[in-house]
């Protein structure tokens, strides 16, 4: 059995372990015990979510910087660059404002009620909870230190630095390269860092799973079928805003174009990750008639900009976790939180299960409990499976839409025959 399904197997199972023994410890013990239980077994969750934590630094450093140089001389690349960004902007938005209307008009968080496994807990979260103001944004958003920022997790001080660095980085141009090569080798040892941390998940579900089912019970059960489906619904909302956009723009080649991404997408889905298709889809724009130049540029470019189903899931996951939690987000913080998302999902890479890297990072800035990304851990490989098709229906539609703005959509290029 591959490494990757094993993984998810051993998820699986840590999920119906974890099921077991809280239901047992909850029909079993007292009250005391239960309490004493949860708090221990939960201890295997902080591991791995501290785990995770550990890396959101490099990760969100290395792969933001290098995605902004690949952009190269920014007055040579402005006018595709401009219409490329210009697309990743509206479909982040749109991606990040379906899932935030979803959660908050379905509520999937409330089918479980969180706040009472740790009421003392959650009440201190509450008043330290600082309210919102102009001065405690700009405090959040920019750094009087980077190094500050990394030992602190400060995600978006590290967006805005990373932004600088990588800005500067491509004004300079040739003398630079070194140092963006090595920091895409950093993006690449930390991207296997995930795939080592990701290993130690199996004991960070089996203890939050056991811990909120020996203080709830069996009511806990009823959250994850709700969740995906409501999820789901999303993922079918945001299919037909992207798939209306497409026509209007590729007209009746649009139905070929999905013909043509039919096998990366499959490819993506059954992996969960959308860099293993990229040379594949590659190929296949560059058959559907677009430039390889514009492919070369956009595609790469879409891989850190541009990924819809991660960022509409990003938005879903971290509110129905608030909700989950009892923790109230007005309006006003959920647009902020939005535009957080659509800075910090800049910095992600199309690697299973990265999005949950950026929801730990966000919940923390936000005081939402970051154990709760452990309790919907045993979801979201098949959650993954949706958004990670998604990424790659976003990154096809991008490159092909900037094609046809630059008049460099050409005709379909059929595969020679052989005999």
């Amino acid at each position: 059995m591959p490494k990757r399904n094993r993984l998810t197997l051993f998820i699986l199972l840590s999920m119906v372990l974890g099921i077991g023994v809280g239901y047992f410890i909850f029909s079993g013990t007292s009250p005391e015990f239960r309490a004493s239980f949860s708090k221990n077994i939960k201890l295997l969750s902080t591991v791995f979510i501290r785990l995770v934590q550990m890396i959101i630094a490099p990760l969100v450093f290395s792969t933001l910087v290098v995605g902004i140089a690949k952009l190269g001389d920014l007055k040579t690349v402005g006018r595709v660059g401009g219409k490329a960004l210009l697309w990743f902007v509206t479909a982040s938005l749109a991606s990040l404002l379906i899932g935030m209307a979803l959660v908050n008009a379905l509520e999937p968080g409330k089918f479980i009620n969180l706040a009472k496994t740790d009421t003392a807990g959650l009440q201190d979260l509450m008043n330290k909870k600082q309210s919102f103001s102009v001065q405690n944004f700009v405090e959040h958003v920019i750094p009087r230190s980077v190094f500050e920022a990394m030992a602190t997790n400060e995600i978006l001080q590290l967006v805005v630095f990373s932004i600088f660095f990588g800005v500067a980085a491509a004004a300079i141009g040739d003398p630079v390269k070194p140092v963006i090569k090595a920091l895409d080798a950093l993006s690449h040892i930390i991207l296997k860092m995930v795939n080592y941390v990701m290993n130690f998940a199996p004991l960070g579900v089996f203890g939050a799973i056991a811990a909120v089912v020996a203080t709830n019970g069996g009511e806990i059960f009823r959250f994850y079928i709700v969740y995906f489906l409501y999820f789901l619904l999303g993922i079918a909302i945001l299919w037909t805003v992207l798939l209306g956009v497409g026509f209007v723009i590729l007209k009746q080649r649009l139905p070929l174009l999905l013909k043509r991404i039919g096998s990366p997408m499959l490819i993506a889905f059954s992996t969960t990750s959308s860099e293993a298709v990229f040379p594949k889809l590659t190929e296949e724009l560059e058959r559907f008639g677009c430039k390889d130049k514009i492919v070369a540029f956009v595609l790469p470019l879409g891989y850190s900009f541009n990924l819809d189903g991660s960022m509409m899931y990003m938005t879903f996951a971290s509110l129905a976790i608030a909700q989950a939690y009892g923790v109230h987000l007005p309006l006003a913080t959920q647009l902020t939180m939005l535009l957080v998302l659509m800075l910090t999902s800049k910095g992600i890479a199309g690697v299973p299960r990265a999005s949950l890297v950026v929801v730990l990072a966000t919940c923390a800035m936000f005081n939402i409990p970051p154990e709760g990304v452990a309790l919907i851990l045993p979801i979201d490989h098949f959650c993954d499976m949706f958004r990670t098709a998604t990424n790659v229906l976003g990154n096809a539609l991008a490159t092909t839409a900037v094609s046809k703005w630059e008049h460099s959509l050409g005709e379909p290029i059929e595969p020679v025959a052989t005999v």
